[in-house]
């Protein structure tokens, strides 16, 4: 479906929601048809030549533009950037505590793309956005969800500096390819350092306020409820809205369970810092954190992408339990459990990662 390999993990077909193969999330760029997809209703045909965007709110000359106007005027930029969704590793938290009406989504919800198309700060500038009241830029798409009631297209924001970096686009390609349409084409936004929820597909408005989106992707959905409230209940606003991600790492060359021969054994994986900070180091426990021994980290592609890592060792037969933790150059790390990230609709989970393998 939808072009993808064969062994992506389905979760939904209607919406299409699917996992990377991990075996694919080993290079520096993931394939397009081993990108993790994350929808929230159907898919929305539209073509390049019906596609229209427009941008108003505080700015001082809405205007809207064509796919011709938008790919043309303002240059073409590029950033290799990692998304990562916010329910990444939600099932480790479900193994805390139940999370009833969510995906239990494993590790593969995130992948690596080099993106292009125009800056949003260049575009925002040709319409005046205004700078001293604007605080927040809003998205807007066609894409209709069920899961708001009563139903309502997706959309998001993000603080207006953040929007006016150069790292944030409004992207028509991926991976040297015209953009498809399972992942937002013909345009989307790329909002590098931040959850993918905010990278909207398919986004059709820009509006410039002096508040945050009241969509409820942005107002109800995709904020870090407190562990006692009813996540079917509470009202608008209620908890912390999800923006940069949080430092985090995963094995890769690994899963839970797997037997390996003994001797020489390496193990990888990648790590992922958030919006403005990189990814300083990654350590691997092989006594389930009292001792660590710290990993090889590759160069990064860019600074919004992961950084993989290697640990080299020598395996004796027996159990062997794996534990990894990343920090970033604030020396900020990763908390040791899930159960102290538990929340009630499981997102941002980046506690260690453990596997336990099976030597000889």
């Amino acid at each position: 479906m939808w072009n993808k390999r064969g062994d992506m993990r389905i979760h939904e077909r209607s919406p299409f929601n699917a996992e990377s193969p991990l075996g694919a999330l080993t290079d520096d760029i993931t394939a397009v048809d081993a990108f993790y997809s994350r929808n929230h209703g159907p898919i929305p045909e539209l073509p390049i030549a019906r596609w229209r965007l427009r941008v108003d709110g505080l700015v001082a000359t809405p205007r809207t533009f064509t796919f011709d106007e938008i790919s043309t005027e303002f240059g073409v930029h590029a950033v290799t950037a990692t998304l990562q969704c916010a329910g990444n590793r939600r099932a480790e938290l479900a193994d805390v505590r139940d999370i009833p009406g969510e995906d239990l989504w494993g590790s593969g919800a995130v992948s690596t793309a080099e993106w292009r198309g125009a800056r949003l700060a260049d575009v925002l500038d040709a319409v005046g956005a205004d700078r001293t009241h604007g605080a927040h830029v809003c998205f807007e798409a066609p894409d209709v969800s069920a899961l708001a009631d009563p139903p309502q297209v997706y959309g998001g924001s993000i603080p207006l500096a953040k929007a006016l970096s150069p790292e944030v686009l409004l992207a028509w390609g991926m991976n040297c390819e015209p953009l498809s349409r399972v992942h937002g084409g013909p345009v989307r936004v790329i909002v590098p350092g931040y959850v993918g929820a905010r990278s909207v597909k398919w986004v059709t408005a820009v509006t410039v306020t002096d508040q945050p989106s009241d969509n409820y992707f942005q107002a109800s959905a995709y904020r870090i409820l407190p562990p006692a409230d009813d996540a079917g209940s509470v009202a608008p606003g209620a908890g912390i809205p999800l923006s940069t991600l949080p430092i985090t790492c995963d094995f890769l060359s690994h899963r839970d369970g797997d037997r390996v021969p003994d001797g020489l054994l390496t193990v990888t994986g990648y790590a992922l810092a958030g919006d403005g900070r990189d990814v300083a180091r990654v350590d691997v426990s092989l006594d389930d954190g009292r001792s660590w021994h710290q990993a090889e980290l590759d160069q990064p592609r860019s600074r919004w992408s992961w950084r993989h890592w290697s640990l080299t060792m020598t395996a004796a037969p027996g159990p062997l339990r794996l534990t990894a933790r990343a920090f970033d150059d604030t020396a900020a790390t990763q908390p040791e459990s899930a159960a102290a990230l538990w929340n009630p609709k499981g997102y941002a989970n980046n506690s260690w990662p453990r596997i336990h393998l099976s030597v000889g």
